[in-house]
């Protein structure tokens, strides 16, 4: 930290707070897609196209006989395979360059444009959808890695649970308004003369529009900041790239602690990730409800998570990040386990769960990303995250996996959302034997008041 001369006003917490608040609308502007694609409309919509498309109840993916109704976890899971061996290049790149904002907005704006070309899923075309799809996620997260990434920057170690926490609650805040207009439209489309494909079709599009409109805030309210502390590598940006990839590995036995809650990570972020991502699957097709009711509750788990971020927060101010994590995670345990023995068809015990769901969602995940952020050492932001995202929303692969898997082997959605209560169960007893302050101090950070 600079000393500012005598006389002359320090700037630097009124320049951080204008940086934060353009960088909570990007979160605003992604979860969009995170909601209203991913969450709700997608799985659904692309099992509809593929039964269209099916032969004796069966469709080829990759020349393997798959049941419609496993489509959405396995193009997930192929879509995080892919981003786990670009993202950490990417991640290498991010942090050799002062344009961080320009890379946040490109990816985000050719994510959208893909984001939008779904609209032209239609008939029988599921395979269309499922590479648009894909490339799509791809885009969002490396998106994700820059803009987390970014956090560090216009924060210091005492903010970022608090900023990374509003990030999230404008996140839910953005992403439930547009989900609520898309509730409408879906469930009234007769109202608006429109098919019920049509209007998701629409929804879709909108989701992308969104995501694309919003991100020119953070775009123009972000300044773009020097590499810190990155390696001489020689070489083209390519070949400088690879090379700082490679001191990161090598680097990375140097930092136990931050390997150790990434490894912790995987496994709990894998299961949240897969319960948001299959969630409307098991409502519509296990449980038995309309489409527009999932809407409904995926709106309810919006609007509640808005205040569990802000909650959560508040929390760790006074219990730390790491503790509060813990609590959120035998919530999960218990809202996995209630999935199970769901009743068919009946709203509130829905309602409950969904209410249960938005509480710890928000609140989880922007602790774990600024509980991250003080774990790895400067200039190196980009390239640790890109291995954070590798497991992170939208692009979570085993925790997919195994949900697809345990549906094909039993059939039921049931003992498929069960399954995840393994992912709990491990990424806490991980968490557990993470030493906080070790991991601050070996990063070369400062030493929150709390932790």
């Amino acid at each position: 930290m600079t000393t500012q001369p005598s006389g002359v006003a320090d700037l630097g917490p009124l320049n951080r707070a204008r940086e934060q608040k353009a960088w909570y609308f990007y979160d605003w502007a992604n979860s969009a897609f995170a909601t209203t694609v991913a969450g709700v409309l997608f799985g659904p919509y692309l099992i509809a196209i593929a039964e269209e498309a099916a032969v004796d109840d069966r469709v080829s993916l990759l020349g393997i006989s798959v049941d419609p109704g496993a489509l959405p976890a396995y193009v997930i899971t192929a879509s995080t395979l892919i981003s786990a061996i670009l993202l950490p290049l990417l991640g290498a790149v991010a942090d050799r360059t002062s344009r961080k904002k320009d890379l946040l907005a490109g990816f985000a704006w050719v994510g959208a444009l893909f984001a939008a070309l779904l609209f032209f899923m239609t008939g029988d075309n599921w395979q269309f959808g499922a590479i648009t799809f894909v490339i799509a996620n791809l885009c969002f997260g490396a998106s994700a890695v820059v803009n987390d990434s970014i956090l560090p920057l216009i924060s210091d170690e005492s903010e970022r649970d608090r900023v990374s926490s509003r990030g999230w609650a404008y996140g839910y805040a953005g992403g439930g308004l547009l989900l609520a207009l898309n509730f409408v439209l879906v469930s009234f489309h007769d109202t608006f003369g429109l098919t019920e494909g049509m209007a998701v079709r629409i929804s879709l599009l909108s989701a992308a529009v969104w995501w694309a409109a919003f991100t020119f805030i953070p775009w123009r309210g972000l300044r773009n900041h020097p590499p810190a502390d990155v390696e001489h590598v020689e070489g083209g940006v390519l070949q400088r790239s690879f090379g700082q990839l490679w001191l990161t590995l090598k680097d990375m036995r140097n930092y136990p602690v931050a390997l150790t809650f990434l490894l912790a990570y995987l496994f709990f972020n894998d299961g949240i990730q897969t319960v948001i991502s299959q969630a409307s699957v098991y409502g519509v097709e296990e449980l038995g409800f309309e489409q527009g009711t999932m809407l409904g509750v995926y709106l309810l788990v919006q609007f509640v998570a808005v205040g569990g971020a802000l909650l959560f927060g508040r929390i760790a101010a006074t219990r730390g990040a790491k503790n509060t994590i813990l609590g959120g995670l035998v919530i999960w345990m218990l809202i996995v386990t209630a999935g199970l023995v769901m009743p068919d068809e009946s709203l509130l015990p829905l309602l409950g769960l969904g209410a249960a769901i938005g509480l710890v969602l928000g609140g989880t995940q922007a602790l774990a990303r600024s509980y991250f952020s003080l774990l790895i050492p400067r200039g190196k932001e980009a390239e640790y995250f890109s291995f954070y995202h590798a497991m992170e929303r939208g692009t979570s692969w085993f925790g997919t996996l195994v949900f697809g898997l345990v549906y094909t082997f039993t059939g039921s959605y049931r003992p498929a959302l069960f399954a995840l209560i393994l992912f709990f169960i491990v990424g806490g007893l991980l968490l557990m034997r993470v030493d906080t302050a070790r991991g601050i101090r070996e990063a070369g950070n400062e030493l929150p008041g709390v932790y």
